[in-house]
């Protein structure tokens, strides 16, 4: 299978948990603003996953371009990722519709753990396919933000039951953090 045929079906994933996501808003009743002053937690946690999804397809994107070839291993390996975020839409809601209550924003912080697993597993998996001299491997380094993020994650989870909000912050820093460009990648390829 060319790498073009997983990045498109990957592409089409995403854009069905994007659309998903906004479909949960619900219109409110009611034609003045304040009729959307009960949304605002929902709305919030659509803006946050939204983020997430966008910087995952991202760093997914160049990813797949280091690829020389698409192994059954990877394939696997993105599937495991796509499974992961498709359960964005449930987490996100279940957040919003509770605002923020401590157990589905642990839950929320679950999905963004084994998301950020996942993808550690699909990038091992093609730095172990394309050897470790390979454009990926050279690139990634010694990924410190990819090291780091499961960590928060596991601290937000944790912070969840003492107070939810120290979670938030924390889910909104990681997102912070992966937003400014990884460049790592693109100038790789630069390079050859």
């Amino acid at each position: 299978m060319g790498k073009s045929r997983l990045e498109a079906f990957s592409d089409g994933v995403l854009a069905i948990i994007i659309t998903i996501m906004v479909l949960e808003m619900k219109v409110p009743l009611g034609a003045d603003f304040s009729a959307l002053i009960p949304l605002l937690p929902i709305f919030l946690s659509y803006v946050l996953s939204f983020v997430y999804i966008g910087i995952y397809w991202n760093n997914h994107h160049h990813m797949l371009h280091t690829l020389s070839q698409v192994t059954g291993g990877i394939l696997w390996a993105n599937l495991h990722l796509l499974f992961w975020l498709s359960l964005f839409p449930l987490a996100t809601g279940w957040m919003g519709q509770n605002h923020f209550a401590r157990g589905p924003t642990a839950l929320y912080g679950g999905v963004l753990l084994m998301a950020s697993i996942a993808y550690w597993i699909l990038q091992r998996t093609i730095i172990v396919s394309q050897g470790g001299g390979s454009l990926l491997a050279r690139a990634v380094g010694k990924d410190f933000k990819g090291k780091l993020s499961p960590l928060l994650y596991v601290l937000a989870i944790l912070a969840t039951f003492q107070a939810a909000w120290m979670a938030q912050g924390l889910y909104v820093l990681v997102a912070l953090m992966w937003l400014v460009p990884d460049r790592r990648i693109e100038r790789m390829l630069e390079r050859g």
